[in-house]
């Protein structure tokens, strides 16, 4: 099979690998449709994210859907020929987390594209067949590529207690902004607010729901989202831009008692912040790592029609123009939104 590769810091190519074979407990699928993930981008231009360092040659790509053509003798919930969303981290299923239900917390994880485990930008890839959702016959393989960072999305809602009746500030309106965004609305919040720096992303976060943008190099976010909310603030802050300054804006925002729920890494790591207010507040800050039992919840809210995710895809590259699209999607960040590779 065809296998696309880093080869080095803003260099790809193909390798031709065996189709892999299935053990007992999985499936292979024929990959359809893969998402480019704000991290493929980072292992790209760095070679690292943290202590994860690229060892090239290293298959990157995580957010992947496509069709099951082979199954191992232990798999009965799945057939050849069925649409699949697959998860794509495998956890070990008896430690602390794992036992407890917090198994994206599992430290002996085995996750596609997380040095040094290989990805799925490539024709064909053996899972566990447990997680391969089986989509509905109304969603498709690119939609099923994209349940990936739709769980984030979900997770970030969930994690700050989403409900009828909040309203909300996203900071960040990239790809999982905007699927944090979908997710509040599935989940009945009405009002959310989007505030970034790229005109492109709030336009598409319009389209997607918000009920108003603020484009923070235009005016100041704190001073436009008090005079929104009469000087109130807002019940829930979920921060996906990464940023101290949107982080410190977050707690300006948040109403007392309220939550902020932390998506965006930082690049350092690390942030001052002001938490004498913060505890002056009583805020709850919530935090998000991937997700969990969230697949089957998200393939739903796409299957009832109450998300489109092909509204937040800027561009669909050929496998063939993989290069492309890696060095579009990291030159042209104010247009690409989201960036998928059809297989």
């Amino acid at each position: 099979m065809k296998v696309a590769v880093m080869l080095g810091i803003g260099r790809m190519g193909f390798e031709e690998r065996p189709i892999p074979e299935v053990k007992p407990n999985e499936v292979l699928v024929k990959l359809k449709y893969v998402g480019v993930c704000g991290s493929d981008i980072h292992y790209y231009e760095t070679g690292r994210i943290g202590n994860y360092i690229v060892q090239p040659p290293f298959m990157l790509g995580h957010e992947s859907g496509g069709i099951v053509v082979k199954l191992g003798q232990n798999v009965k919930h799945l057939k050849v020929g069925d649409k699949v969303a697959l998860e794509p981290g495998k956890t070990c299923g008896h430690c602390h987390f794992c036992r407890e239900g917090k198994y994206n917390l599992c430290s002996d994880v085995v996750f596609f594209a997380t040095p040094p485990v290989d990805g799925v930008f490539a024709e064909y890839v053996a899972h566990e067949a447990d997680l391969c959702f089986k989509l509905p016959e109304n969603v498709d393989t690119l939609e099923g590529a994209l349940i990936e960072p739709l769980a984030v999305g979900f997770h970030a809602a969930n994690q700050g207690e989403a409900h009828v009746g909040q309203t909300a500030v996203i900071f960040g309106a990239g790809c999982i902004g905007l699927v944090s965004l979908m997710a509040l609305k599935a989940e009945g919040v009405n009002t959310v607010y989007v505030v970034d720096i790229m005109e492109k992303r709030l336009e598409k976060a319009l389209e997607v729901g918000a009920t108003a943008v603020i484009n923070s190099n235009m005016v100041n976010p704190v001073e436009e989202i008090n005079k929104l909310t009469a000087g109130e603030g807002v019940n829930l802050v979920i921060e996906t831009a990464g940023m101290e300054i949107t982080t410190r804006q977050a707690i300006d925002v948040a109403r007392k008692g309220s939550n902020i729920v932390l998506v965006g890494y930082s690049k350092s790591g690390e942030m001052t912040l002001p938490i004498s207010l913060a505890i002056d507040k009583e805020l709850t800050f919530k935090s998000v790592f991937r997700y969990r039992h969230i697949y089957p919840m998200a393939i739903e809210a796409v299957a009832s029609g109450k998300i489109d995710l092909r509204s937040i895809v800027t561009n669909i590259f050929d496998f063939d123009d993989i290069q492309n699209a890696m060095d579009m999607s990291v030159s042209d960040k104010s247009n690409i939104v989201k960036s998928v590779i059809k297989i």
